[in-house]
């Protein structure tokens, strides 16, 4: 299994470019970023993590933004997003976006996405929520006309263009991979549409053995191969990550607290020291 981490970066912890140097310093293989744009004052969303909503979410640099300060500062750290949310981005952009940060990385990106569950959020940027599925998966497949052809064109509900030209393309081929995020009752079906990956987020390992058994059969009933999948909230539990290697799982994401640097530096040494003892003992 590899070993990534994630954090909410702002001013009140290290700079990304800092957070990638330790990470990479570490022997961690990955390093992603969250999307907030903003966080409506006055919401009615529940946050899926609890009652009350952590300061960092709406206090996060943008992820492209951050994760091009990272790769100046690493050479073989892989950078995700983890997630960014597609529904509020314009997707010609975030294509150009996208294949920016792939060229300058050397190909090190991966392309976490979601929905996200802040309904007055995407209701800022025009996003119906009762349609946002949709809308992903429609920016989705033009961001990935845009990267594979020389002239463009995607006609859909929610985007449409004909014929555009848009450089750079990304380095790595035909695109960076695509990371469907999300443990929701239709998940395996957009992963199967658009998506390279899996990536749930605070998911039971109950839950995780019967959605993989179903995600394998569906693959092979398409012809697809396996489909790998990346568990985000590992949590250092030696006992979990064997359970989730003896899985299949081929990454596991520790979250970092975005608590200032002191925290940040102590939840570093307990996953490195978790990933260390995992690796020695043959995992």
């Amino acid at each position: 299994m590899r070993f990534g981490v994630a954090i909410f970066p702002t001013q009140d912890a290290q700079d990304p470019a800092e957070l990638a140097r330790m990470a990479e310093e570490r022997g961690f293989e990955s390093l992603f970023f969250p999307e907030h744009t903003h966080i409506p004052a006055e919401r009615r969303s529940p946050w899926p993590g609890g009652d009350e909503l952590p300061p960092e979410y709406s206090r996060t640099y943008d992820p492209f933004v951050a994760l091009t300060a990272a790769a100046t500062a690493t050479e073989r750290l892989r950078l995700g997003t983890g997630i960014c949310l597609v529904i509020e981005r314009d997707p010609i952009i975030t294509a150009k976006e996208v294949a920016s940060l792939d060229q300058l990385s050397e190909g090190r990106f991966l392309f976490g996405v979601g929905a996200g569950w802040n309904v007055e959020e995407m209701e800022n940027h025009g996003t119906d929520a009762a349609r946002r599925f949709s809308v992903m998966r429609e920016r989705i497949e033009a961001m990935k006309e845009i990267w594979t052809q020389k002239e463009a064109s995607y006609s859909g509900k929610y985007v449409s263009f004909e014929r555009i030209w848009c450089w750079p393309k990304p380095k790595q081929q035909p695109h960076p991979p695509v990371l469907v995020g999300g443990n929701g009752p239709r998940v395996l079906d957009r992963v199967l549409a658009f998506g390279d990956e899996w990536m749930p987020n605070r998911v039971r390992d109950e839950e995780l053995v019967s959605r993989l058994e179903e995600l394998r059969e569906r693959a092979r009933e398409i012809g697809r191969p396996p489909v790998p999948v990346t568990v985000f909230g590992l949590m250092s539990d030696p006992a979990r990550i064997e359970r989730l290697e003896a899985m299949g799982i081929q990454r596991g994401v520790f979250w970092l607290p975005a608590r200032g640097p002191a925290a940040v530096e102590e939840a570093f040494d307990g996953y490195t020291e978790a990933a260390q003892a995992f690796t020695r003992a043959g995992g």
